[in-house]
C-alpha cells in the first residue's frame, strides 16, 4: 500500500528541557510538520510511505529531506525552490505552565508554491491513500488552490482521502477555516481531529464537556462524529480525546465512528506523564490510517491509534518513532514501563 501525505516540513527549535525560550543560548533543532509526521510513523509501521513538499535548494532543505529519509520516508516527490524553511519555535510546559508555539513560516518554500510545482498524476501513481490536514490551506491563497486541485486528483483516481482537521488559530481566523473546510470536506473519506476542532471550525460541541477545565464526556462525542458525518459524508471519523490535568500530566484516549456500520468505537483511557505532547495527534491520525488500511476493526484500530500515539508523548521531537511491536504490546495490556532485557 502506497500512500502520499502533502504539507510543510519545519524547522524546530526548542530549549533544553523545559526552559523558557531564550532563557539561555541553546535552541535543539529538528524537523516536524503534521504531514511529514504521520509519513515517519507510516514508515515505521512498514508501509511505503510517501511524503510531497517544497524545500529549499540549500543545507536546511536538504536536512528536512534527510531526516525523513532516516526513518524510510520516500522523498522522491520533493521539490526543490523558494527562499526559505519554516520555522517554529516550541517552548514546553511544565505543571500549570503550558506549552508555548511560535511560527516563523510565512513566506516559506511551500507556501510560495504554485499549482504548476505539483504534477499529481504522476505523484498519485500507484498510491492507494492519501493524507492532508487543515494546516496546508491555512498557509496561503495558493496553498488552498494546490490543496484543492491535489484532493480532485485523488478523488479521480479513486484514492482515499484522509484530512486531520489541524485549526491553527495562528494561522488563519475561524470564519476563513469554515469557508474552507466546508468545501474540502466533500472530497474527505476519513476525517480526523481533536476534542476541539469541530467546534473551533464547523460550530459543533460536544455537550458535558470544557476542554479548558480539563472535563471531557467522552460519550457525547459520538454525537458530534454523527453529525459531521451526516454533514459531509464521511466514512470514518476518529477524533482524539485529551483530558489536560496539567501541562505535565494528561488522559488520552480517542474515538472512532464507522458510518458504514453506524457503530462507535471509544479507546481505554490512558494517564500520560508527558515527556513531549507535540506530534502526539499525527501519531494518532497515522494509527487510524495504518489500522484502516490493514482492515482492523473498529475497537481494534482506535486501541491502536491511541496506544501509538500515547507513547508518541513519550518521546523528544515530533516524530513518532515507535515499531509495531512496541504499540501492540500497550494495546496488549503491557503498560508497567518495566526494563526489556
Amino acid at each position: 500500500m502506497k500512500v502520499i501525505t502533502f504539507g510543510e516540513i519545519l524547522l524546530r527549535l526548542a530549549p533544553q528541557g523545559h526552559k523558557k525560550l531564550f532563557q539561555n543560548d541553546i535552541l535543539e533543532i529538528s524537523f516536524c510538520g503534521a504531514e511529514a509526521n504521520v509519513a515517519v510513523s507510516l514508515a515505521n509501521y512498514g508501509l511505503k510511505s510517501c511524503f510531497v513538499t517544497k524545500v529549499p535548494d540549500n543545507e536546511a532543505g536538504q536536512a528536512a529531506i534527510n531526516s525523513l529519509r532516516y526513518f524510510g520516508v520516500d522523498t522522491s516527490a520533493v521539490i526543490r525552490g523558494g527562499e526559505r524553511l519554516g520555522i517554529y519555535y516550541l517552548e514546553k510546559g511544565a505543571s500549570q505552565r503550558p506549552s508555548k508555539v511560535l511560527y516563523d513560516r510565512a513566506f516559506s518554500a511551500i507556501a510560495c508554491s504554485g499549482v504548476e510545482d505539483y504534477n499529481w498524476d504522476n505523484i498519485f501513481d500507484g498510491a492507494e491513500w492519501f493524507h492532508f490536514s487543515g494546516i496546508n490551506p491555512a498557509l496561503s491563497e495558493s496553498m488552498l488552490e494546490i490543496s484543492f486541485e491535489a484532493c480532485k486528483a485523488a478523488k479521480e483516481k479513486g484514492i482515499l482521502i484522509s484530512c486531520d482537521i489541524n485549526f491553527r488559530s495562528k494561522l488563519w481566523t475561524k470564519d476563513k477555516a469554515r469557508e474552507t473546510m466546508t468545501k474540502l470536506m466533500k472530497y474527505v473519506d476519513v476525517c480526523i481531529g481533536n476534542e476541539e476542532d469541530a467546534e473551533n471550525v464547523f460550530g459543533i460541541k460536544a455537550d458535558n464537556t470544557d476542554v479548558l477545565n480539563g472535563s471531557i464526556d467522552h460519550k457525547s462525542y459520538k454525537e458530534v462524529a454523527k453529525k459531521l458525518s451526516n454533514q459531509f459524508g464521511f466514512k470514518y471519523v476518529a477524533i482524539t480525546l485529551r483530558t489536560s490535568l496539567s501541562a505535565s500530566v494528561n488522559k488520552w484516549a480517542g474515538m472512532l465512528y464507522s458510518t458504514i456500520e453506524d457503530k462507535y468505537f471509544i479507546s481505554k483511557e490512558y494517564k500520560i506523564d508527558i515527556v513531549d505532547r507535540v506530534g502526539s495527534g499525527d501519531s494518532f491520525a497515522a494509527g487510524i490510517i495504518y489500522s484502516l488500511i490493514n482492515g482492523y476493526e473498529g475497537q481494534h484500530a482506535v486501541e491502536f491509534a491511541v496506544a501509538a500515539s500515547c507513547l508518541k508523548h513519550t518521546l523528544e521531537g515530533d516524530y513518532n518513532r515507535v515499531k509495531i511491536d512496541d504499540v501492540l504490546a500497550l494495546v496488549n495490556g503491557d503498560s508497567s514501563g518495566r526494563v526489556k532485557r
